[in-house]
């Protein structure tokens, strides 16, 4: 079943087409990914699925209803985590939690949503005493405490040090787990590869790639990249691929690594060359991405 079903949308700012006919969908309990460089329209095709802004054409439909259309029943089935929150810093986390929960009729219990996002022991703590990464944390759960079907995450680790990033991944993680589906925006390569079931790249207003991330790395065709250095870089193995000197280092481009680095120390070892430097470099999302964006 599809939770997100979205037809050749289209949104204009005057001149400017920044949403120019995107159709995706999103099956229930996937976490899938917007990926594309800014001013591409991931912000406005979020903000129309979330029914804050009006789309020009097309159709959208999320969790069955029109977003724009759809009144309180929609949004208490959506919870979202937008880059900047503000919260009220005089409160305590439980006060705060508990003032949310309120606002809901099927809430979760606040002390089982601090559990989720890691932050036991807190809840007595004022908002203003809290750490970024905690207070990351309680955006998180106020997402989370209306129990919604749907959750909408922009840029949720931006800011964050390495280990709070893997922490908030864990989160998300946790929250396909328990049945959400979730719609992520991120910068973070390694971010959407770790969380996302599936991708879809955005440039210039329209969709260029979709699918999991394995799957679009697979289809950019990009090569293998192997780089070494040697004493004499006029000498060259013969390789099942692209050979070329950049500086002092030989750079292989094959579709075939493992056959090419077999004839690489085999050539060293029967010239008694010493290599040094060797890297070897599969494609990775990033590079597909750069590649598909011109960024």
């Amino acid at each position: 079943m599809d939770i997100i079903e979205v037809d050749s949308v289209r949104k204009s700012y005057g001149d400017i087409e920044a949403v120019a006919g995107i159709s995706l969908h999103v099956g229930e309990g996937e976490v899938v990914a917007l990926l594309g460089p800014n001013g591409a329209g991931k912000t406005t095709t979020v903000e129309i699925l979330e029914g804050y802004r009006r789309r020009d054409s097309g159709s959208v439909s999320v969790l069955g209803m029109d977003p724009w259309r759809a009144g309180s029943a929609f949004r208490s089935r959506v919870g979202l985590v937008l880059q900047e929150c503000a919260l009220p810093p005089g409160l305590t986390v439980m006060e705060l939690l508990t003032l949310y929960a309120s606002y809901y009729e099927h809430a979760r219990s606040p002390k089982e949503v601090l559990g989720l996002v890691g932050l036991e022991g807190v809840e007595g703590m004022r908002v203003r005493k809290l750490s970024g990464g905690q207070q990351r944390r309680i955006d998180l759960a106020l997402a989370l405490i209306g129990d919604p079907a749907l959750i909408f995450l922009d840029e949720p680790t931006t800011g964050f040090d390495p280990g709070a990033r893997r922490s908030a991944w864990d989160i998300v993680k946790g929250m396909q787990s328990i049945g959400k589906t979730v719609v992520l925006t991120t910068h973070y390569m390694d971010e959407a590869y770790a969380l996302a079931n599936r991708l879809y790249i955005i440039a210039k207003g329209s969709v260029v790639e979709e699918g999991t991330p394995d799957a679009i790395i697979q289809r950019s065709q990009r090569r293998t990249r192997i780089t070494f250095s040697h004493g004499d870089t006029q000498a060259l193995p013969p390789v099942d691929g692209e050979v070329q000197k950049e500086g002092g280092s030989v750079v292989v481009e094959t579709d075939a690594p493992l056959k090419a680095l077999h004839a690489i120390t085999g050539w060293a070892i029967a010239n008694t060359v010493n290599i040094e430097n060797l890297e070897v470099k599969n494609p990775s999302l990033e590079d597909v991405y750069l590649e598909l964006t011109n960024a």
